[in-house]
């Protein structure tokens, strides 16, 4: 089942709080891609972590209109979080 993402709201570090179009929230802590490398190593500056929108036509978050998370990664992420 894929579940869009519905709101994201920074909450502080690296972490997320999002909720998805089933009402399923939870928290996801971004840090782990910090470390990633290649586009995520944009990660690193805070400030353009924060800098986050959330597209309808993706149905999950994004950064820059370049950088996007699968949605059902998040939506496990989210599952494991509660």
């Amino acid at each position: 089942m894929l579940c869009d993402v519905t709101r994201a709201e920074y909450i502080g570090d690296y972490k997320l709080k999002i909720e998805f179009e089933d009402g399923c929230t939870g928290i996801v802590d971004f840090l782990h891609y910090t470390q990633k490398g290649g586009v995520f190593s944009k990660f690193r500056n805070l400030s353009f972590f924060k800098k986050f929108t959330v597209s309808k036509d993706l149905g999950t978050i994004v950064w820059n209109d370049e950088i996007d998370i699968a949605p059902e990664t998040l939506y496990e992420q989210c599952r494991q979080s509660t």
